[in-house]
């Protein structure tokens, strides 16, 4: 994990962060981003008991996710409450993700709620654009390896997290036909963000880069 230095040096570090060409909604497709500077990497993320997933939480928000698409969010509590609430809001902007995509529509309440700025303004765009091939999602996004590795002031955080897509897949909307590919490495990504603290009180991913196959997130199959 990058060691944060207070101030401009700390603020620098949290301002590198670059959103990259990608899509986490097409499974076993896409190409690999960069890592990002100061969002840690080294550490390897175990999956987490699923007694910490989203969908468990209090006042969790109510995803709408089509009969075929289910989406799990593993994570432990840190011991710490601004870290916690990060991560709980992270594991909120997968699920509002994955229900955009599914629902053709990247304007969704949770999306304006759990992203803001670039990763927004992108996630719209691709949202759009796989709708515009005739294409949505299904099948099951799993997620883990939630980890906090920096943090400014308690309003600006750099976090870390892995998605399995093993099971998860494009599918033709027309014809309803699945899209399917064989599990490998590539079905596993690494994702580095900034997420910022808003007047609500939300944590909102700002920035985000993603890369397949990072050891830290593939799994055995």
């Amino acid at each position: 994990m990058a060691t944060i230095r207070r101030g401009a040096a700390a603020a620098g570090l949290l301002a590198s962060l670059v959103l990259v060409t990608g899509c986490s909604s097409d499974a076993g497709n896409g190409g690999d981003g960069d890592r990002i500077e100061g969002a840690g990497g080294a550490a390897t993320s175990a999956p987490a008991s699923p007694s910490a997933s989203a969908s468990r939480d209090k006042d969790a928000p109510a995803f709408d996710l089509p009969s075929d698409i289910t989406v799990t969010a593993d994570r432990e509590a840190t011991g710490d409450a601004t870290k916690d609430a990060v991560l709980r809001d992270v594991a909120y902007s997968a699920h509002a993700n994955i229900e955009a995509f599914g629902a053709g529509k990247g304007q969704t309440v949770n999306m304006g709620r759990y992203f803001a700025g670039e990763a927004l303004t992108y996630w719209v765009g691709r949202v759009a654009e796989l709708k515009k091939d005739g294409l949505t999602v299904t099948g099951h996004y799993r997620y883990y390896g939630f980890q906090v590795t920096d943090m400014v002031n308690d309003t600006t955080a750099a976090v870390r997290y892995c998605e399995d897509q093993s099971k998860a897949f494009s599918k033709e909307i027309k014809s309803q036909k699945v899209l399917r590919t064989e599990a490998s490495d590539k079905s596993y990504l690494l994702y580095t963000l900034q997420a910022q603290k808003d007047a609500a009180g939300d944590w909102q991913v700002t920035r985000q880069n993603w890369k397949r196959g990072d050891a830290s997130c593939v799994q055995e199959r």
